[in-house]
């Protein structure tokens, strides 16, 4: 699960960027307001990376897809993008669990016969 969430987060972290490079031309937001946000988002994506095996990473993952969908306020085009992210994490976590219920059932088989 680790392997799959991780590479998940590392896509995201280059999105994350060039969203903000998108926000940048937002005559509203400041340029360090927006790079702000965005730093701040992107270090929470490799620090996830870190911790997504530890109580409560899974759910600090969905909050950051909840965060990377709500950004569409800001660019449009990241409603769509955010929601591909989050089902791309929850076919990571799902999956993941399930690669890692096999490798222990076929560790026990191996420990069993041999």
């Amino acid at each position: 699960m680790r392997t799959l969430c991780a590479s998940t987060l590392i896509g995201e972290f280059f999105v994350i960027g060039f969203a903000g490079l998108v926000a940048m031309k937002d005559p509203d937001l400041s340029m360090a307001t927006v790079w702000t946000v965005c730093g701040v988002a992107m270090v929470l994506c490799l620090l996830l990376c870190g911790v997504i095996t530890r109580p409560g990473g899974v759910q600090l993952g969905w909050g950051l897809q909840v965060l990377l969908i709500a950004s569409g306020f800001v660019v449009p085009v990241m409603f769509f993008l955010g929601a591909v992210f989050a089902a791309l994490w929850w076919a990571s976590v799902h999956y993941g669990r399930k690669v890692e219920e096999a490798k222990a059932r076929f560790a026990a088989q191996a420990g069993v016969g041999g």
